[in-house]
């Protein structure tokens, strides 16, 4: 077969061929990754920090969503708030990712939850960031687990969180079947981690841009299946339990979300906005815009909502900057 007809190889990352130390480079950030140890297996984890690491103004934890990574076009966004002069953390959640754990199994979300959340500590205690700022950052499902990790935080722990279309309440079409919880709880646990129930399909209904749901499908660690019976069942659980404790929320916060978002809902946003007792609150609603508000809308959308995010970040850290520093 001639060369130039030869089928094409999958290219190892998003960006293409380019090798990883230089494609970071070329974007102004230095990456590393590495595995954390946790009672609960052991965690990937990445760290993207501006190559200019004397003037770091805040580090940034941040979650991914539900059947996704820390990897492949989740850390643009992770790029991004690098570029801007903060320290960013990532970690795949269990079962998702390069993390130990059934894949896109998440039967106890305070447990993954928790897991994430220990590395998150272990680096917001270090000697290196304990006197910045720094921040929680949820995307989607991942959403939902950061809410859970500010929950199980100290009162002082974080100085802001930051929410991206999260999942607060579950849209109509997600919510799982009352009937098939029924019966595959008559087995006393044992389908707990069946795949079974009814997938919906949320890539499509995630992402605008038809080029980047290319690439989006191509991410190798990207989970393909039916969601397991025990997820489902937790998700319904720990929406429900968020919203009874939205009044619980004190610290700032960020949350965005679009009007055609078809995974999760608006609504997760304005309940939290109008519930939170926060004294700082900010609510931002993108006309059109799909769940992927980052990853998957075209450039110029993705912008708007990047520059939303950097000047909040950036006037809570003025603002708040030295308040609360662990000592």
């Amino acid at each position: 077969m001639p060369p130039d007809t030869q089928p094409s190889e999958t290219p190892p990352n998003f960006w293409g061929h380019m090798p990883e130390e230089e494609y970071y480079s070329s974007q102004g950030v230095r990456r590393t990754e590495s595995y954390f140890d946790t009672p609960n297996g052991k965690i990937f984890t990445q760290s993207f920090l501006p190559l200019d690491c004397e003037n770091v103004k805040a580090s940034v934890f941040m979650t991914h969503g539900y059947g996704s990574d820390t990897g492949w076009l989740f850390q643009k966004i992770c790029i991004n708030f690098a570029t801007w002069g903060y320290a960013v953390f990532a970690a795949d959640l269990l079962g998702h990712g390069r993390s130990d754990g059934l894949r896109c199994y998440l039967g106890d979300m305070e447990k993954v939850a928790a897991t994430s959340l220990s590395f998150f500590l272990h680096v917001r205690r270090s000697e290196t960031y304990k006197h910045l700022p720094a921040f929680l950052f949820g995307e989607s499902m991942g959403g939902a687990a950061t809410m859970l990790m500010y929950f199980q935080s100290e009162p002082n722990a974080w100085t802001g969180l930051i929410f991206s279309a999260p999942l607060f309440v579950m849209p109509e079409n997600m919510k799982p079947s009352k009937v098939h919880l029924f019966m595959f709880g008559l087995l006393f646990g044992v389908a707990d981690t069946w795949a079974m129930m009814p997938d919906n399909k949320m890539v499509g209904k995630a992402i605008k841009d038809p080029e980047k749901l290319k690439i989006i499908a191509t991410n190798p660690r990207r989970y393909t299946g039916k969601p397991r019976v025990g997820t489902m069942r937790e998700l319904a659980r720990v929406c429900q339990y968020i919203q009874d404790n939205f009044g619980k929320v004190t610290t700032p916060f960020l949350t965005v979300h679009g009007t055609s978002d078809g995974v999760t809902c608006p609504t997760s946003s304005k309940l939290l906005y109008e519930k939170a007792a926060s004294e700082d609150k900010s609510l931002k609603i993108y006309e059109g815009m799909y769940h992927s508000l980052i990853q998957g809308e075209p450039d110029e959308n993705a912008d708007l909502v990047l520059r939303d995010m950097r000047e909040w970040i950036d006037e809570r850290v003025e603002k708040y900057g030295s308040k609360n520093p662990l000592n």
